[in-house]
């Protein structure tokens, strides 16, 4: 396989990863609490000997996820929370916790607070969060704290992780390694954030990969041509 087939491999490889990427955040963009998702490129220099020039190749170094806020949609929902500035909720999943932006909860049948997937929200304490059956009145302050009928009852636990060392589980969970407790959370009760995803600029992005790619088919295509045609030459000498 020549070099030039090579590179265009490594560029097609990391092209369809990102196809993949703008194709999900389009699909999401109408999903809360969605977080829109990026490819971080970078260039890989191959040696290819002591006496050969070395070959520079894509390279796919890892993904992000888009900071920005989304907006923020009044609901009027007791339990509809939206994070105001950086944050994430911190959930309970048969796979361990778990980081989420979508604050659109509800109580079980136990009276726990929970996501819309039946995921326990978690307290700073990391323990779930009861609210009294006989409740009338339920509020979330700022700070994420919650008071049923005027009582304490516990408070949303929020943390903070590294974009860059976040991984997507589903639409609306992320898996971080590490995170720390948030300081000065900034929550509004009654209020839901929706997705950050632009459509129309992932559309365009979408229109812009598909073309590149549909360029290393053809280049690729082009140089396997050249060789069969030159390896017939060769064989009619």
């Amino acid at each position: 396989m020549s070099n030039t087939v090579y590179v265009a491999l490594s560029k097609q490889a990391g092209l369809s990863k990102e196809l993949n990427s703008v194709a999900n955040n389009i699909a999401n963009a109408s999903t809360a609490g969605y977080r829109r998702e990026g490819m971080l490129f970078s260039e890989y220099v191959r040696a290819l000997g002591p006496e050969d020039r070395s070959l520079s190749q894509a390279n796919v170094g890892g993904h992000y996820f888009d900071a920005t806020q989304g907006a923020v949609t009044k609901t009027g929902g007791s339990f509809d929370v939206a994070i105001d500035g950086e944050g994430y909720f911190l959930v309970e999943t048969p796979f361990g916790e778990r980081l989420t932006r979508q604050g659109s909860f509800m109580l079980n049948a136990e009276g726990q607070l929970v996501t819309s997937a039946g995921h326990a929200v978690l307290g700073d304490g990391g323990s779930p969060i009861a609210i009294p059956p006989e409740a009338t009145s339920i509020t979330i302050a700022q700070d994420g704290s919650i008071a049923a009928d005027g009582a304490p009852v516990g408070k949303l636990g929020l943390v903070t992780a590294d974009p860059t060392a976040l991984s997507r589980e589903g639409a609306n969970l992320l898996r971080a390694e590490e995170y720390e407790q948030m300081e000065s959370p900034k929550l509004r009760q009654g209020f839901i954030e929706e997705s950050n995803v632009n459509a129309v600029l992932e559309i365009s992005r979408l229109i812009e990969v598909q073309r590149a790619y549909e360029m290393g088919q053809q280049l690729m295509k082009d140089e396997d041509e050249r060789i069969s045609k030159t390896v017939d030459a060769m064989r009619r000498r």
